[in-house]
């Protein structure tokens, strides 16, 4: 989530809404938004983070109000010439060069970087409530090179007293990973403090986000994906602009894959998409990709938990389709903001915008240290709106009653392991066995199905994949030829945006056991849990302000939850 002190965020529009705004909204309170409306959160948030663009953070709300902070500086100097000369569309651009460019001679001095960090730690500390509401301290360190997004989001276990002593690493210090990597580990050695980075929007990377070659052009070292592991435990798989589960061009067997792809080219819209890039881009060509670099480097550099945010540009966290207030000032609730395109910008016209998502933890307790902890863990999953509850489990000695014992986490933990966890060979000579249990989100659709996705390595050395459907609601029977099971139906009426939960289940469960498990290959499983459809967003709007949308706008979705991998290891 992003406030007016990202640059982009304040020249898109928000101009008002503070980080302290975005953890009261997250909290349950009532603000304005940026449409005039009043705008409230059905149920509160556990926790948010709040991560500005570290290039010029608070820099253009600080310069708009004369802070001498920032209008003494060289950037600061030279906005006001932009302003003197009627142009105020460089100031948008030079924040894109500060993305691209680490020479800029106009980046802020550490004094300045220093006391507007120190401030916007302070905030979060005020809104960290422990055991209530978690307020966690980050930024966003904004690469793009060439045009490619690279962007991470940087999030802090810790309190204003260690975050606050170094500023934040932007791009404006250096594009490549590895610096970042190297300056986190310089926060951790100077404060003593915990930090990890969260990569997201790899499918506007063209091919960057997870590769086979370092930015300098170098293939990854064992090195690198060491580094990369440590630093980087979680993957952001789905949020505003684009979903990056799976692609059906790397995944054609797999009729869900082609859930709100954005894949049309990068962020800055130089070069356009082709195929090759795909599988350096989503996370489940990136999983198979770490299993066979682990093979010659001895190291998975793409061993990550997954999680969903929602990227908002305007302080505002909704994610729900019949609750959706936008990402970014412009496509905030009115009329035409399915018609309109942001700064005419094809890639982002509003109806393409995605409603998702939410990081889900398992932790001990609302508190900074537990929810990092379990971050670390990979203990987490992503969901694309709803509050799905989902559990994964996976073993060796699981029985099919243990799913249905009262106290089968407790079982769960003490023969096997969760998400985002390892397993290695076992001795009961069983194949892999899983747990899964999903509940609804109590204000949402019912379930449709539980898929456990499975990637692995051939005797070959090929990377292959499966989608199992494990679990289903209904009576439904999968077809004897290709083993698909049935679709579930649909309830949705566009013209009134509705749906009942006539259809669907409210939980489902499942024992499963890998039918073609080879103790020999590497493998990682992940769960896709999928609901029933409902209305998406844009045709909450078509009812709300009687539009008449074009065909090529989505007016049904099945929003879905996504676990972190469990692996196996030979």
């Amino acid at each position: 989530m992003m406030s007016r002190n990202s640059a982009d965020a304040y020249s898109l529009g928000n101009m008002n809404l503070t980080p302290a705004d975005a953890y009261r909204f997250a909290q349950g309170q009532e603000l304005t938004a940026h449409n005039g409306m009043k705008v409230k959160l059905r149920r509160p948030l556990d926790f948010l983070v709040v991560a500005d663009h570290a290039e010029y953070l608070g820099g253009y709300y600080r310069f708009s109000v004369g802070d001498p902070l920032v209008t003494g500086t060289r950037a600061g100097e030279q906005w006001a010439q932009y302003l003197e000369e009627g142009d105020p569309d460089k100031l948008i651009a030079a924040f894109t060069a500060s993305m691209q460019d680490p020479d800029n001679n106009y980046a802020f001095p550490e004094r300045t970087r220093l006391t507007i960090w120190q401030d916007v730690a302070q905030t979060s500390d005020e809104h960290n409530h422990p055991g209530r509401f978690t307020a966690l301290t980050g930024y966003e360190w904004t690469s793009m090179i060439n045009g490619n997004n690279l962007h991470r989001v940087v999030v802090f276990k810790d309190g204003a007293d260690k975050v606050g002593q170094l500023p934040p690493f932007s791009g404006q210090d250096s594009l490549d990973p590895r610096d970042l990597w190297k300056a986190l580990a310089r926060y951790e050695d100077v404060t003593g403090g915990e930090v990890m980075a969260i990569p997201h929007n790899g499918n506007l990377s063209n091919g960057m986000m997870f590769p086979n070659q370092m930015a300098d052009g170098k293939p990854i070292s064992k090195e690198y994906a060491q580094t990369r592991a440590r630093w980087e435990p979680l993957y952001e798989v789905t949020q505003v602009k684009g979903d990056g589960e799976a692609h059906p061009f790397l995944s054609p067997n797999d009729e869900f894959a082609d859930y709100e792809n954005w894949d049309w080219d990068n962020t800055a819209q130089t070069e356009k998409k082709q195929n090759w890039m795909l599988q350096h881009e989503y996370a489940r060509g990136a999983l198979k990709l770490g299993m066979k670099f682990e093979e010659s480097l001895g190291v998975n550099p793409f061993k990550f938990g997954m999680i969903g945010s929602t990227d908002g540009h305007n302080s505002l966290s909704t994610t729900q389709e019949d609750n959706f207030f936008g990402r970014f000032p412009e496509s905030e609730p009115q009329p035409e903001r399915t018609q309109n395109s942001m700064a005419n910008n094809q890639m982002w016209q509003n109806w393409r915008i995605v409603a998702s998502g939410y990081a889900a933890v398992w932790a001990e307790e609302n508190t900074r240290e537990s929810l990092f902890k379990a971050m670390q863990r990979r203990e987490v999953y992503a969901t694309t709106g709803s509050r799905i509850a989902l559990r994964f489990f996976g073993g060796w000695d699981y029985e099919a009653s243990d799913i249905s014992s009262p106290n089968h986490l407790d079982i769960a933990y003490a023969k096997g392991v969760a998400m985002g966890g390892d397993l290695i060979k076992g001795t009961s000579g069983h194949p892999t066995r899983f747990l899964i249990t999903a509940m609804k989100d109590p204000d949402g659709p019912n379930l449709d199905r539980i898929q456990i996705v499975k990637g692995w390595t051939n005797r070959d050395g090929k990377l292959m994949e499966k989608v199992y459907d494990v679990a289903w609601s209904g009576e439904r029977v999968p077809d004897a030829n290709t083993g698909k099971l049935p679709a579930v139906g649909s309830t949705v009426d566009v013209e009134t945006a509705s749906y009942t939960n006539t259809i669907g289940a409210a939980q489902l469960e499942a024992f499963w056991e890998d039918p073609a498990f080879d103790p020999d290959q590497r493998a990682f499983y992940y769960v896709r849990v999928l609901e029933i459809p409902r209305p998406r967003w844009t045709a909450y709007d078509a009812a709300y302000f009687d539009l008449n949308l074009p065909e090529e706008v989505p007016m049904v979705i099945q929003d879905r939850a996504y676990s972190s991998p469990i692996w196996y290891t030979p």
